[in-house]
């Protein structure tokens, strides 16, 4: 392998700056008001969020998903509960997701521990999908082992395309937070980054060196 040096890769963060108050003192809708910012300022991809669980021997493992809705409760997306994550959730619901704007040189982290939302919610958003969609989330037994491609699109293509069901194994999770740290990239790496920590039920608000 080529020795490639990528030691003077680096961007210079000057685009905004961030005081205390200028979140709002529930975290929740400090993170909603930069989400909707980052939606107005057509950020690539803004609901992506990198999903980070631990395995039952303390092996973490991180993989990008797409936030659904943020709830008075906290962040939703949607899976398979069978999946890698979705086991790994079931042996420990203490999770780890991160949101990274470039655009806006920003970022925020969220820690909490991760619950099942309910039946119904599951249904209204499964059948609220592009029928293809539906189809998708049938047909994959998600994070199984496959002989090849081929044998997904047969799967794909055997369903009843007419009459669609959302699989038992197939939902939504909320993210309950417990932490929340907003970032915002600054020039000679002299970050911003303010902490929400919940202790006694009460959000508590740091800075924090960066």
């Amino acid at each position: 392998m080529e020795n490639k040096n990528y030691k003077d890769i680096r961007t210079s963060y000057e685009k905004s700056s961030l005081r205390a108050e200028d979140l709002d003192q529930n975290p929740l809708n400090a993170f909603e008001n930069w989400f909707n910012i980052a939606i107005k300022s057509n950020v690539a991809e803004p609901n992506a969020m990198v999903l980070s669980t631990v395995n039952s021997k303390g092996t973490p493992s991180s993989r990008v998903v797409l936030i659904k809705e943020i709830s008075k409760e906290g962040i939703v997306f949607y899976t398979n509960y069978n999946s890698k994550k979705g086991l790994e959730i079931k042996a420990n619901p203490n999770v780890s997701i991160l949101f990274f704007w470039q655009e806006l040189q920003r970022q925020v982290r969220i820690e909490g521990k991760v619950i099942k939302n309910s039946q119904e919610d599951s249904d209204e958003y499964f059948y609220s999908r592009p029928i293809e969609s539906q189809l998708g989330a049938m047909a994959s037994e998600q994070s199984s082992v496959l002989q090849n491609r081929d044998e997904l699109e047969f799967k794909f293509d055997q369903l009843d395309k007419e009459h669609p069901k959302r699989p038992a194994n197939w939902g939504g999770y909320i993210v309950i937070p417990e932490y929340f740290e907003f970032w915002q990239g600054r020039a000679n790496r002299l970050h911003d980054r303010i902490s929400y920590s919940k202790r006694n039920n009460i959000w508590e608000i740091d800075r924090l060196s960066p």
